[in-house]
């Protein structure tokens, strides 16, 4: 057993917070690129030791943010605290909304990913196509751009519209730098030595009433969004767009507080409502089209909502999804990352929520695509294992 005295063991590695001082800048085309070499991108490997490649990462992330940050508030995005009422020296999570959030009768909620951090759609996008792009400056210049254009209702009032901005992948609170952060960045805090283990979590780094992405939502429904507030207009309609996680605790969040139908079922295959499942009990059983229960969360599901999920079809296209998630789905017109899907597609989804919010009438065609599969790959990955299996048998 090896046992090595403090002072042999390598300091831990420190990045300072500046892009120059990290050997980057800002092009005109709003990319972040390295000094030494304009055309490449940021490194991530500078050092064969991996926890060197987390703390420089981790730094470079942190100057992304309080960019991202600053442009957001410029548009006029105010930071709120949860649990409401907390002060800076208390445990806290922070979301962004609009300043018009008490007055707008129409309020867009994004609930992010827990890989999500506060305004980042994600690094690679603001890496590859611009920190506007790849963050939700863009897409809050065009939710905010929405509220100035809007016009006027028959009634001649303003149907302002309001944005607010969960943050489910920042939940963990820091103690000793007052501020709630993603688990990369918790594992990037400094420690004894480059050989030392991330600090220990405890009850104290712990957000009360946001103690994982499931609850935060649910705060989110309950403290802010809720109807009579102090928040939101009594009135207001709320358009949600949900990001991989955030887009399930949205739906189990409303499918278990649903007035809308007795047993919040939420799956289209088995729902019933009380009459057709005692017919069904007694032998009477009548063909019910999925999802078309009236009144039901299902039937909201499926004629109210989308999912835009990754495909190499373009943008918008129909794809098979559709008994799976409850609603139609489309491409995203992102084939690879999922991360990117929401990078390509929230102009459609704004376009669509649009559609929806003037039209109230309006419902989903529900289609039902069958997924090709590609059987002769499947024959010969079939064949090329029997004959590995022949192989290691003969030996």
């Amino acid at each position: 057993m090896l046992v090595y005295r403090r002072k042999d063991l390598p300091d831990d590695p420190v990045f300072p917070a500046d892009l120059e001082k990290l050997g980057y800048f800002i092009n005109d085309q709003d990319q972040i690129r390295q000094i030494a070499n304009p055309d490449e991108s940021f490194r991530y490997k500078i050092n064969a030791n991996e926890r060197w490649n987390e703390v420089h990462c981790s730094a470079f992330n942190d100057c992304i943010r309080h960019i991202v940050l600053s442009r957001l508030e410029a548009l006029g995005m105010e930071t709120l605290r949860l649990p409401v009422g907390a002060q800076t020296h208390e445990k806290h999570v922070p979301i962004l909304h609009s300043t018009n959030i008490s007055a707008a009768k129409r309020i867009i909620v994004v609930l992010g990913s827990p890989d999500q951090e506060l305004g980042i759609w994600t690094y690679r996008s603001i890496s590859e196509k611009g920190i506007n792009v790849g963050s939700m400056v863009d897409f809050a210049k065009a939710v905010l751009q929405r509220d100035k254009d809007n016009t006027k209702e028959p009634n001649g009032e303003h149907d302002s519209i309001a944005l607010v901005i969960a943050n489910s992948g920042q939940l963990i609170y820091h103690c000793g730098s007052g501020t709630s952060m993603s688990r990369s960045t918790w594992f990037a805090l400094p420690v004894a030595s480059a050989a030392h283990p991330p600090l220990r979590q405890t009850y104290r780094n712990v957000v009360p009433g946001n103690t994982n992405w499931r609850k935060h939502v649910r705060y989110i429904f309950e403290n802010v969004l809720a109807a009579g507030g102090e928040f939101v207009n009594a009135n207001a309609k709320i358009d949600i767009i949900g990001v991989e996680e955030g887009g399930l605790a949205a739906v189990e969040y409303l499918g278990e507080h649903s007035i809308c139908f007795a047993r919040p079922l939420h799956n289209k295959r088995q729902l019933f409502n009380v009459e057709e499942q005692e017919s069904a009990d007694n032998g009477n059983s009548s063909d019910v089209e999925v999802g078309q229960t009236p009144g039901s969360f299902a039937k909201f599901l499926a004629t109210r909502c989308r999912a835009y999920l990754l495909s190499d079809k373009p943008l918008e296209w129909p794809i098979p999804g559709t008994p799976e998630y409850g609603c139609n789905t489309h491409s995203s017109g992102e084939a690879v990352n999922h991360e990117d899907a929401v990078v390509s597609s929230w102009q459609a989804m704004l376009i669509w929520l649009d559609k929806l919010h003037y039209d109230p009438s309006h419902e989903e065609v529900e289609f039902i695509m069958e997924e090709v599969v590609d059987d002769e790959a499947w024959r010969k990955w079939q064949q090329r294992e029997d004959e590995e299996d022949e192989e290691e048998s003969s030996k």
